[in-house]
């Protein structure tokens, strides 16, 4: 067996054996680990959320004083201790929803989502980097100041454009690829960190 299948087994195994839904929910976990990007007692908003892995993951780390909203296209078992809203994050009518339910702002919004993917990887790149823009359209929208994100985005010839638009709404982003991350895997991610303090 090659390293890599050994790595992928590992994470995947682990998930099974933890009770999360995927092994993504170790990338969050990881990152969070290093820059704290969800706290006790936070309000968590999930775009992209489904199958519903960084949803557990921010149950578990906001803890009983936080409130966790997941949105996606497409359906999933609700995740004990969370809200989900099945619904596009290029429908700004969720932002209505997601403010109801938490009762105020966000402090953290996290954002894992991919397109369906066609295996053209320009349109693929393309299409991930422009649902992020949707969600940072909905992140304007309910961050609180000072609040943190973290994008995925497929690492292509619009990510680094899209990392100065972020630069210029936080007073901190990192780039980083998590161990979980498959090696040879395109994604990358934009840990942002201070809103409205850039």
């Amino acid at each position: 067996m090659k390293p890599l299948d050994a790595q992928r087994d590992h994470y995947r195994k682990l998930a099974k054996e933890q009770g999360y839904r995927s092994r993504a929910t170790y990338k969050l976990l990881e990152l969070n680990n290093s820059y704290r990007i969800i706290g006790p007692g936070f309000n968590v908003v999930d775009l992209g959320c489904a199958p519903g892995g960084w949803m557990q993951a921010a149950v578990k780390l906001a803890g009983n004083k936080g409130k966790v909203i997941g949105v996606d296209t497409s359906y999933m078992d609700d995740v004990e201790g969370a809200r989900f809203i099945k619904g596009s994050v290029e429908d700004e009518s969720v932002i209505d929803e997601i403010i109801e339910y938490l009762g105020g702002r966000a402090n953290a919004v996290i954002c894992d989502i991919s397109p369906q993917i066609t295996g053209h990887w320009s349109m693929d790149h393309a299409k991930q980097i422009s649902l992020n823009y949707s969600c940072s359209k909905i992140m304007d929208r309910i961050l609180a100041t000072k609040g943190n994100a973290l994008f995925k985005v497929f690492d292509g010839e619009y990510s680094m454009e899209f990392r100065d638009y972020l630069k210029k709404k936080f007073a901190k982003v990192h780039l980083k690829k998590p161990n979980a991350s498959r090696k040879p895997s395109s994604e990358l991610y934009f840990v942002c960190l201070g809103y409205g303090l850039s």
